[in-house]
Order: C-alpha cells, then sequence, then structure tokens
C-alpha cells in the first residue's frame, strides 16, 4: 500500500510537509487569468492525469479557481486505496495557492461528496460551498455547481447506466495504456475514452438533453449562465438566452475554463497547449542548430 495511509484534509499541509509532499513548481513566466474553473480531477484513480493537471497549474495564474466537484474520487477509493505522489503534488499546488492569496472555492460533487457536510465552512483557505454564484468582470452573474444534482431528471438514459458500470472504468485503463505507448512513441496525448464517448449516439443525445436542463435551471434562477462540470465534457454555447459552460475533465479531455481579465471565457485543451509548446521548443532548437 502506499506509504500515504489517508487523504490530506484541507489545511493540513503546513509550511513543514511542503517538502515532504511535493515537487517544486516550475519557474518562469506564467498566464494570467481572472478566474479559472477545474473539474473531475478524479485524485484516487489511475484515470487521472495528474502530471497534465501539475503543468496546468504550473503555468497559470488566477484571482479566483473554482474546483467544481470530483475532485477526489470518494467511490473509487472505498475500494481500492490507490494514492500516488503526483496526486499529492496537486493538493499541495491548490493549497499553496489559497495560501498565497489566490480565492479558492470547492464546490463537492457525488464522487467527493463526503466533503458536502462542510458545506460554509472554510479550511486552509479553500471555502467549500454547495453552489456559488460568479460576476465576471463584464458583470454578468453565473450559476456555479457541480451539475449531479440533474441526474434525476436523466436516470431513464442509458448512457448514465453505461457510464456507471464496469465498462466506463475498463476504457479509463484502456486510455491510460494508449497513452503511456503513444509517449513511448513521440506521440501527443489523446483520449481514446472521448472519442467513443462522441461516437456513441446515446452519449451525445446524453449531453444534449444535460446541457439543456441545466441552462434552464440557470435561467430559472435568474442569473446569465451556469458553469459545471459532471459529465466530462467541456462546452461553451448559448441555449435559450443562458450561456453555458463546461470546463470539462482532467482524466478525458484535460480542459479547463478560463475568464480572461474583460470577461472573454475561453475552454483551454491543455493536451493541444503542451503539444503546441513542444513544437515551438523544438523549431527553436533546430534553428539554433542550423
Amino acid at each position: 500500500m502506499n506509504a500515504i495511509t489517508r487523504l490530506p484534509f484541507p489545511g493540513e499541509l503546513d509550511e513543514g510537509a511542503d517538502d515532504r509532499f511535493h515537487i517544486p513548481e516550475r519557474e518562469g513566466q506564467r498566464r494570467r487569468y481572472r478566474s479559472i474553473w477545474i473539474s473531475d480531477i478524479h485524485l484516487g484513480t489511475r484515470g487521472c492525469n495528474a502530471a497534465m493537471l501539475i503543468d496546468f497549474l504550473d503555468n497559470v495564474d488566477s484571482d479566483t479557481i473554482y474546483l467544481v466537484g470530483d475532485i477526489i474520487d470518494g467511490w473509487r477509493l472505498k475500494k481500492r486505496f490507490y494514492w500516488p505522489a503526483s496526486h499529492n503534488d496537486v493538493v499541495w499546488r491548490l493549497m499553496k495557492r489559497a495560501k498565497r492569496g489566490t480565492r479558492v472555492v470547492y464546490i463537492p460533487g457525488n464522487h467527493d461528496e463526503m466533503f458536502r457536510q462542510f458545506t460554509g465552512m472554510s479550511f486552509g483557505g479553500v471555502e467549500i460551498r454547495r453552489k456559488a454564484i460568479h460576476t465576471t468582470a463584464d458583470g454578468r452573474k453565473l450559476l456555479v455547481l457541480h451539475g449531479d444534482e440533474f441526474d434525476t431528471i436523466m436516470l431513464a438514459h442509458r448512457w448514465l447506466a453505461f457510464v456507471g458500470d464496469a465498462a466506463y472504468t475498463t476504457l479509463m485503463r484502456l486510455n491510460v495504456v494508449v497513452n503511456a505507448v503513444r509517449q513511448r512513441m513521440g506521440l501527443p496525448y489523446w483520449s481514446l475514452s472521448k472519442m467513443a464517448k462522441h461516437k456513441v449516439k446515446n452519449a451525445v443525445s446524453f449531453i444534449s438533453r444535460f446541457e439543456e436542463v441545466v441552462a434552464h435551471e440557470a435561467g430559472a434562477r435568474g442569473v446569465d449562465g451556469v458553469v459545471c462540470g459532471h459529465i466530462h465534457n467541456a462546452e461553451m454555447r448559448e441555449i435559450a438566452g443562458i450561456e453555458y459552460y463546461n470546463d470539462g475533465d482532467w482524466v478525458e479531455g484535460c480542459t479547463a475554463l478560463v475568464e480572461h481579465g474583460d470577461g472573454r471565457m475561453e475552454v483551454l485543451h491543455w493536451a493541444d497547449e503542451i503539444a503546441a509548446r513542444e513544437r515551438d521548443e523544438r523549431a527553436m532548437q533546430a534553428r539554433m542548430a542550423a
């Protein structure tokens, strides 16, 4: 079993724990955003792309970070404990942001629902909320929530059963294997599971219906838009006059939603960002060698 026998709780990673629990953040110029939304990291599972998320956190800064649920996969950890050092590195980086003055808002999802009992409390500078209202730089009100509360409306849909069963877990494991092989071959990250999901008619139908229901709920609450996670499908679109944003995940798509200083929203596909950076580095090396 891993030497870490229990999960670090917000606020427990003090200065004395830094050297034991993390690898240093890389130095260099970071991109600056007003707000960042990330969700569905699923720490505690082999499918979690912790290394790519660490790279993301080492290259961006923001005034506010929203952790929009399923940060830790309590369901999977109850069945089998898995917590490598890289997962501690993710927790350490998020805690360090809060300590440095970044506002960190944690909205637990269904996989980390054990933290919902602490709603309204703050640990180590991390605020735990059931949902939140975010005001953009240009004055729009956005409802922020995980999105699992809308599953009861979708229970009859076949894709929900598929997501919940062993087939999905198997697909996640295959995704890890495929990308390990691709990495050895010098190829960029590619999501097998994401591709499969978008090829399945029922999955496409479920995603579309989910987005409509979430947007309708946001409209009923009188806000301009909504930010959620849960379905592992990054998206930005307008639905019946409501701006719908989904920040995606760090298992399949490795995406984050960001707000620029002027209120403009963007989905970052971090695998593409890494690939572009590596191409630029190779081009620079080639020019220097010429």
